[in-house]
This record gives C-alpha cells, sequence and structure tokens, in this order.
C-alpha cells in the first residue's frame, strides 16, 4: 500500500508552545489517519521532526509499503534528502532518531516540499494539537 502523508509542526515562540499535524492519505485521496497532538516546549524544525516521527511510525503500524511525505518545511525536506547537513545538535538528534526508524522498517520513504497552501490540514492540526493540549508520544 501506497500512503502519501502531508505532516506540519507548529511553535509558539521558537522555542515555545509546540504541537504536530499528520495526514495520511491512500492513493485515491481518502482519509486512513488524522493526527494531532501536542509536543510542549519545543522549537519550529524540532516540531517537524516530531511530525515525521509519528507520521512514520504510524505508517509503519498501517503496514505501508511506500510513504510519500509532503511537508512545506524546506530544511526538513532538503534534510531528509541529504541536500543540507544537520548541524544543529537538537536537530541531528531527532534526525538521527528518523534514520533509525528507517532503517529498521522496510518502506520505501520519500519526501516533497510542498507550499503552505497545500499544506492547510496538517497547520490546522499541529496548531489545534497546541490549543488542546493533548500530548502526543514522540
Amino acid at each position: 500500500m501506497t500512503v502519501h502523508a502531508y505532516i506540519d509542526g507548529a511553535s509558539r515562540g521558537n522555542p515555545g508552545e509546540s504541537g504536530i499535524g499528520v495526514v495520511l492519505k491512500n492513493q485515491t485521496g481518502a482519509i486512513l489517519e488524522s493526527i494531532s497532538g501536542y509536543i510542549g516546549k519545543a522549537t519550529n524544525n524540532i516540531a517537524e521532526y516530531s511530525a515525521l516521527l509519528v507520521c512514520l511510525n504510524k505508517a509503519i503500524d498501517l503496514n505501508c509499503k511506500h510513504l510519500i511525505v509532503f511537508s512545506d518545511s524546506e530544511l526538513l525536506v532538503r534534510q531528509m534528502n541529504k541536500q543540507y547537513r544537520v548541524k544543529n545538535e537538537g536537530i541531528k538528534k531527532v534526525y538521527q532518531h528518523v534514520q533509525r526508524v528507517l532503517s529498521k522498517s522496510a518502506i520505501k520513504f520519500e519526501i516533497k516540499h510542498i507550499d503552505r497552501e497545500r499544506n492547510k490540514d496538517a497547520d490546522l492540526l499541529a496548531n489545534a494539537g497546541i490549543n488542546n493540549r493533548r500530548r502526543i508520544k514522540v
């Protein structure tokens, strides 16, 4: 099964109160899962990576074979595609965690940059995560 995932992280203050949003869809565009959660105080980049981690774990739970992730975070996408080096120590830890999860899974993984307009649903979920303060395990 191929899954298209839209992810976003939000931070109010950077660092500040942060949330994540994830929307997973099948090939026909039907929503498989919508996830919103609060991750506490973090930077926007950590929130973006946290959304990716939650997305990966849910894709594994769904027995996804091919995961195509869409994000409006140019930094995240370019780092994951090895176009940018990961220099920040905080991001490096989460990046390495993502790499470990990917290496242990059989998922064919792709990540693509999209503009914010095409990522509104994930953005709404990320902000709802901050508003609702429902903790999510990353």
